[in-house]
């Protein structure tokens, strides 16, 4: 019997395709998320990621491929009432955050319950509250976004993600212009919540340290497919060479510095990583 058959996977996604003027982004996405984990899809810019959780969020359309939660198909055709549920028991945050400039911190988190659940004005305040203190954000609950540092920003719309407490949270960079202290504190708080609430977390992220920390398994998204998928462990010590080259990006720039400082004028007349930078 196949292993994998004895997990149960929240999300399943299998053969995703999606193109743009012929160019193929997404090449056949197969991924399997177990409930109830903390999986982490790793890549570099212009990888997928982001054109991957759209077609999660049904913002775009596939041209190829299944996508199953909960045991139940979303591809097309598919009963418009199954992507109305997925709607309900999920969470998004997109790297934009979407925060609405019109609204204060406060009502930005109440407004997912306003929209989904039939608690009172004072249920919805009190838990919207609990979220924005949760994220140290509760004494800016009446400053409107636009008042806000970008971090803050990104704070705001986490807290917005998960005061509805879904079953599936879909996380799109959700440490992206924070700190190496706040990074931690969203993972953390990531981590802290999925085990409160017991919803599955799909992190889409670049940030190889923090994820590798906080997830219960990881894959790694180049041009368009999945070439790694496993346990933090197993990629840390995968030796395939897409893996090492994201995972060691660091070493590799260190080894370079090293050279530069010893001997810099070898680096004048010779092509390097360097020359495409604008």
């Amino acid at each position: 019997m196949n292993p994998d058959s004895l997990v149960e996977h929240a999300l399943r996604v299998e053969g995703l395709k999606k193109s743009f003027n012929g160019r193929p982004v997404l090449r056949g996405i197969d991924l399997a998320v177990p409930r109830g984990s903390v999986f982490t899809v790793l890549g570099p810019s212009g990888a997928g990621k982001s054109v991957f959780l759209k077609c999660l969020a049904n913002i775009l359309q596939p041209e190829e491929g299944r996508i199953t939660f909960d045991g139940r198909s979303m591809g097309r055709g598919s009963d418009p009432e199954v992507r109305a549920e997925f709607r309900k028991r999920c969470s998004f945050l997109f790297q934009a955050n979407a925060l609405l400039d019109s609204l204060t911190a406060l009502e930005n988190v109440a407004l997912p319950l306003e929209q989904t659940t039939l608690l009172n004005d004072a249920e919805i305040r009190d838990r919207s509250m609990e979220a924005l203190r949760q994220l140290e954000m509760h004494e800016f609950a009446e400053l409107h976004p636009g008042e806000l540092s970008g971090g803050m920003q990104k704070r705001l719309a986490l807290a917005r993600a998960i005061v509805t407490r879904p079953e599936l949270v879909i996380f799109d960079e959700p440490t992206a212009g924070l700190d190496p202290l706040r990074r931690n504190g969203v993972f953390a708080m990531i981590a802290k919540y999925r085990r409160m609430f017991g919803f599955t977390a799909l992190v889409v992220t670049h940030d190889v340290p923090e994820a590798l920390v906080a997830s219960d398994r990881v894959a790694l998204l180049e041009r368009g497919t999945i070439c790694f998928e496993g346990t933090p462990s197993e990629f840390s010590s995968s030796d395939h060479p897409i893996v090492t080259g994201f995972r060691d990006s660091d070493k590799a720039l260190a080894e370079t510095i090293d050279a530069i400082r010893l001997d810099p004028l070898s680096f004048s007349s010779t092509p390097s990583a360097t020359d495409a930078i604008p």
